[in-house]
């Protein structure tokens, strides 16, 4: 018997949409674009699963949730975060460990996906941060091995999202 989850997500260039759409069919789960769903009534939800992108650090749209999981307190709650950087990035749990306090971490399990890069549908200021971004690591003076691969990654359009990193967060929704 599997609980009725709904998973909810924010997408800008389409890799939480896919995560979203990836996990919902996995589980057998509804799944609403955030906008959608505010307007629905989430009581009757067992499990509800959070997506939004990884942007400086944090994950777009997270107040929204974390601003409603005290109301959520008998759910089970899993936040997941897409971003460009590869699965082993050391970078990644240092993040995740940020984006929810102390209390809230006992109450949601966090996970990341990586995703990638589509500046053809990024919006412009984004597309500009990311240019500044590039910019700078290219200028830096002591570039480490790290900062050259970065540079190489994200000065072009990537994809590196796969189904396999969806299996964490569906073996955490079962337990």
């Amino acid at each position: 018997m599997q609980m009725k989850t709904i998973v909810i997500y924010t997408s800008q260039t389409g890799f939480t949409k896919r995560y979203a759409e990836w996990i919902a069919e996995a589980a057998g789960a509804d799944c609403f674009e955030l906008s959608a769903a505010k307007k629905k009534d989430l009581a009757a939800y067992e499990a509800i699963i959070f997506g939004g992108w990884a942007c400086a650090g944090n994950i777009s749209k997270i107040s929204w949730f974390k601003g409603n999981m005290d109301k959520w307190a008998d759910k089970k709650l899993i936040a997941f975060c897409v971003g460009g950087s590869p699965i082993d990035n050391p970078e990644i749990d240092i993040a995740l460990k940020r984006i929810f306090n102390e209390s809230e971490q006992k109450k949601v399990r966090i996970f990341y996906c990586p995703g990638g890069f589509n500046y053809e549908k990024m919006s412009m200021p984004s597309k500009l941060m990311m240019k500044v971004f590039v910019k700078t690591l290219k200028a830096k003076k002591d570039k480490t091995e790290e900062d050259e691969i970065m540079v190489k990654m994200i000065s072009s359009s990537y994809d590196i999202s796969d189904k396999k990193y969806i299996e964490p967060i569906l073996q955490y929704l079962k337990k």
